[in-house]
């Protein structure tokens, strides 16, 4: 067995009273993977801020090289050749990709070589098969291609260490296919790497060395092919999770809401459908097919056309103040930009969208404590204190804070979009849960996932959505991985045998539904 590269040693962090790390012992070697994986909270972003230079640790070492590492910030780490890829963006949104990429190590000295740098960035740009230009500003890029930044900035600092934080996490199918591509390449080429994700078949597929933490902890570390994905998520929660989709029970009801011909310029076109009381609508589609872009339109975050009825009623819907008096609640993909305020604490966070409801014209903080005594424990919500700034929560318990955000409206049609982006086996089983009590309370739920498991283990029906189109129904038995796919590829022509029992059904074309 080589010697580590870097390695932890007996390491704990402490934040005041409060232990978060518990004597950690962790190595890094070259040419490995090794995956970090653990519930949201368990310490690995501790973990990954110690190695990266960040954080210092409240007792025990990291040693490079056998010896005490003298890094003592990111910038010095970087410059002994550790280098992390952040999960929350590490990126300065008004300058361009280039000026992001070279930021800190400008070529060009007094007068920037601002050529060369965009040469050397369309290098990086095209080992990535990305179309990104590195003249377009980090803030008008999705946030897929801002993850690919992050990625071309971290490899153009040709890294020893590299610390890869949840990065597929937002990319596409193609682009994760690119990036373990690099990780493949960065293997050979000698570079220690580690590897967080909540997803764990992309750790089944890439790790050659496993190590799980559980609240501060390494309690279990394992080499490749020694633990199954269940396993892992055994070892993750520290109980068996046999069943983390509800059983579908859900009775629909009457129609809840109804779309005909809706279109969201320029991308959503002549969408209709809809949604029943006590159901869960699933959208399934590719990044980019206009599943987020009808969310946002229907709920008056973008302009739009066509006709919506609640309970059978046409109404108009130009605002997100408008949606609510519909009793329609939205919870975006981006809770950290557009859904949290990260830098504010868990009462100011839950009570934003609400105000009104704690007194007028003075907000009453007696009020809003109530509400959140009451959300901390209806969504097992995890924070040291209650004064705590969002931005210092984990990524579930920030999920889950939002999820008691949207609820607090008392919604009848609630629509989660991407409900477990970045979030650990056990409190997607939470949410999973919370879900299907929704549903099983009357209220009508649409789901937009790019998690296919969780569209298959959540919905009643599906609809496929490509190139802002509907491109069909599926419902009963025919919810299966196949269909969905076909239907996204635009290849479903083997599904017509089934129309008959109605299960399949493609959509919106000019004339409008079309039974198959």
């Amino acid at each position: 067995m080589t010697a580590p590269v870097l390695e932890l040693v007996g390491v704990r962090k402490s934040y005041g009273p409060i232990e978060i790390l518990h004597g950690v012992d962790f190595a890094l070697r070259a040419g490995e993977v090794h995956a970090l994986i653990g519930e949201n909270g368990a310490g690995k972003s501790t973990i990954m801020k110690i190695i990266g230079g960040f954080v210092a640790p409240s007792s025990g070492e990291v040693r490079l090289d056998g010896r005490p590492a003298a890094y003592r910030s990111g910038a010095e780490a970087e410059a002994a050749g550790v280098v992390v890829i952040h999960q929350e963006f590490n990126l300065a949104p008004d300058l361009t990709v280039a000026e992001n990429i070279y930021l800190g190590r400008e070529l060009g000295g007094l007068f920037l070589d601002h050529k060369a740098m965009r040469a050397g960035t369309q290098a990086l740009l095209d080992e990535l098969d990305s179309a990104i230009r590195p003249e377009a500003r980090i803030r008008d890029l999705p946030v897929s291609d801002r993850q690919m930044v992050e990625i071309a900035k971290a490899l153009s600092r040709n890294a020893r260490v590299l610390i890869m934080d949840e990065p597929s996490a937002v990319l596409t199918h193609r682009e994760v296919e690119v990036l373990f591509r690099q990780i493949e390449r960065l293997r050979a080429q000698g570079v220690a790497l580690l590897y967080t994700s909540h997803r764990l078949e992309e750790v089944t597929h890439l790790a050659d060395r496993i190590t799980v933490l559980r609240d501060g902890a390494v309690v279990r570390q394992a080499l490749r092919g020694e633990l199954t994905e269940d396993g892992m998520a055994t070892a993750m929660v520290g109980r068996d999770l046999e069943d983390i989709y509800p059983a579908k029970r859900h009775h629909a009801g009457e129609v809840a809401l109804e779309l005909r011909g809706f279109s969201v310029p320029p991308l959503v076109k002549d969408i209709s459908f809809t949604l029943k009381r006590g159901e869960v609508l699933g959208i399934s589609g590719l990044v980019g097919s206009g599943r987020t872009e009808l969310a946002e339109g229907l709920v008056g975050l973008r302009a739009s056309t066509g006709e919506v009825r609640r309970n059978g009623v046409p109404v108009r819907i130009a605002s997100v103040r408008e949606a609510a008096a519909q009793g329609m609640a939205y919870l975006t993909e981006d809770r950290k930009e557009r859904g949290l305020l990260l830098d504010k604490t868990l009462r100011e966070n839950l009570t934003l969208s609400t105000l009104p409801r704690f007194g007028a014209p003075f907000i009453s903080a007696a009020r809003e404590e109530e509400a959140l005594t009451k959300a901390i424990a209806d969504f097992d919500i995890r924070a040291p204190r209650r004064d705590l700034r969002v931005g210092n929560l984990s990524g579930g318990n920030q999920q889950k804070l939002l999820l008691a955000k949207t609820m607090l409206s008392d919604p009848e049609v609630v629509i989660i979009d991407e409900p477990t982006r970045g979030i650990d086996v056990g409190t997607k089983s939470q949410i999973y849960a919370f879900i299907d009590a929704l549903a099983g309370e009357g209220k009508s739920v649409i789901v937009i996932s790019s998690d296919m498991p969780e569209i298959l283990g959540l919905s009643d029906r599906v609809l496929v959505m490509r190139q802002g189109r509907i491109a069909g129904e599926l419902s009963g038995e025919r919810i299966s991985e196949t269909d969905v796919v076909r239907l996204v590829m635009g290849t479903s022509e083997d599904a017509a045998g089934d129309a008959a029992q109605g299960s399949v059904t493609k959509g919106n074309t000019a004339e409008g539904s079309v039974h198959v």
